[in-house]
């Protein structure tokens, strides 16, 4: 175990704090999340005892055993079963979740320490001049509220086409995107490729002018 899984383990304030910021990213739902926020509360091992989770949150027990499965499935938790004198014991483990939070801050710390000087080499290409102070802290903002370098390239591309070097213009893009759920290029594509496909059904619509059929 890394020394962030320590840091997590060892300071369970930490952890429910990140579950609240990436749950969605882990496929964890609303429901899901709450019972998880239980389980941390009373340790990293707990008996499984989906009567006593269903007791102390006010949720049916067989929910809390419903949505414990679809955790285990889901391998954000594991339940095991540990044999002792005279009788077996089930438990739930949070070890895989450490390990799932874990990759994801190491993944997002690695896109955000990529050489920002790449993508505001970038900017200065396209713009065809030098970019000042004011422009790198715009760029380097988007970063910081965590807009992908692909997605801000994307947006710096779109721009281009349309004539704009004007980082206002692609800040409104970026936050349009990010509204309509768009997370990398991939989605952009998407995207333009749906409003492209409508826009070629609309002119493909047979006109049939019936007033003037003899």
């Amino acid at each position: 175990m890394n020394e962030l899984e320590m840091l997590l383990k060892e300071k369970p304030i930490v952890l429910p704090r990140y579950l609240f910021n990436y749950y969605i990213k882990l496929g964890i739902t609303p429901e899901e999340l709450i019972i998880l926020i239980f389980i941390i509360d009373k340790g990293d091992k707990i008996v499984y005892n989906p009567e006593a989770i269903s007791s102390a949150l006010s949720i049916d027990k067989y929910k809390v055993m419903e949505i414990l499965n679809s955790l285990n499935e889901k391998k954000v938790i594991s339940i095991t079963v540990e044999k002792m004198v005279g009788k077996s014991e089930e438990y739930i483990l949070l070890d895989l979740l450490y390990k799932k939070i874990t990759n994801l801050l190491i993944d997002r710390q690695e896109e955000k320490t990529i050489d920002n000087s790449d993508i505001f080499s970038i900017f200065e290409s396209e713009f065809g001049r030098t970019i000042s102070s004011m422009e790198c802290q715009i760029i380097k903002g988007w970063i910081d509220d965590n807009f992908s370098h692909e997605l801000i390239m994307e947006a710096l591309k779109e721009a281009i086409y349309n004539g704009v070097t004007s980082l206002r213009y692609i800040e409104k893009i970026l936050y349009d995107w990010r509204k309509k759920g768009y997370k990398n290029k991939q989605d952009v594509a998407a995207a333009k490729k749906s409003y492209h496909e409508s826009k070629k059904e609309v002119k493909d619509v047979f006109y049939y002018d019936w007033l003037n059929d003899d």
